[in-house]
């Protein structure tokens, strides 16, 4: 069985990590790579989506539909919402939710998607905490680890009065392109989820060219977070996550109504 999966955007955000398989096996599936193997004695699957919702979407559904892991994680980096953090600290997903998604209109809030009955979608309790006590045991001293949401949507913003609009209007830490979409798929066909995300740029005139200047360092910290977490899995984490999947596959979920019946009524 494949204890994990572990999706990436960017070469640079999967490159660290593919160094780490051991006994590659290189599949394509429709165009798109992944790296089936062992990291630390772990059976994983690598995914590369590309950049945005749809490649992130779709990379996870084929991820899900050719190796069922039991548990997928997302890492990258993210841009600071939340005026705490800086450059290299690390933010666990508590949920994720769209910030591009407004059917406002028909009285829903910003961010509402049809179908799941919630605009935030929730990461799995069990691998927040163990990624959050795993994480601050390999952080250094001069950067945090914050618990929050993560804004989704297909934009790079580089403007401080929109970061800070996001948050707060969503209370979100970071804002990505692909976190949402991966989280919105392992909900619809139930896999634990949780998204990790490296600091590389603060709301700023120039976040463009502090993101590319610490892109590679935020992907190396992610890549290494990863493999450190990979690591220190054990047996009753992997019987905590299959448990959990057990739990919510036969009907026994906290899934609002509306998504437990399939309303797409807006």
């Amino acid at each position: 069985m494949i204890v994990l999966g572990i999706i990436g955007a960017m070469d640079q955000e999967v490159k660290a990590i593919i160094d780490s398989v051991n006994n590659q096996r290189i599949h394509e599936f429709y165009g798109m790579k992944f790296w089936e193997g062992r990291i630390r004695g772990v059976p994983c699957i690598v995914g590369q989506s590309g950049v945005g919702k749809v490649n992130a979407a779709r990379c996870t559904q084929i991820l899900i539909d050719k190796f069922n892991p039991a548990s997928i994680i997302n890492i990258g980096s993210a841009g600071a919402l939340n005026p705490e953090l800086e450059i290299g600290d690390v933010v666990i997903s508590t949920s994720c939710i769209y910030h591009d998604a407004d059917i406002t209109a028909f009285g829903h809030p910003k961010g509402y998607i049809t179908g799941i009955g919630d605009r935030y979608i929730k990461s799995h309790e069990g691998l927040v905490e163990f990624c959050k006590i795993t994480m601050e045991g390999i952080v250094d001293s001069n950067h945090k680890v914050m618990l929050g949401p993560i804004a989704t949507g297909d934009q790079f913003y580089n403007c401080p009065e929109k970061k800070s609009e996001l948050f707060n209007e969503f209370g979100a830490f970071c804002d990505d392109m692909e976190a949402a979409a991966i989280a919105h798929v392992c909900l619809l066909c139930k896999i634990p989820f949780v998204a990790i995300r490296s600091i590389s740029d603060k709301p700023s005139s120039k976040s463009e060219l502090t993101f590319y200047e610490y892109l590679e360092l935020a992907s190396k910290r992610c890549a290494e977070f990863t493999v450190k977490l990979v690591g220190n899995l054990d047996q009753d984490l992997i019987e905590l996550v299959q448990l959990k999947l057990n739990i919510e596959t036969s009907g026994g979920d906290s899934t609002p109504p509306e998504a437990k019946s399939g309303n797409s009524t807006l």
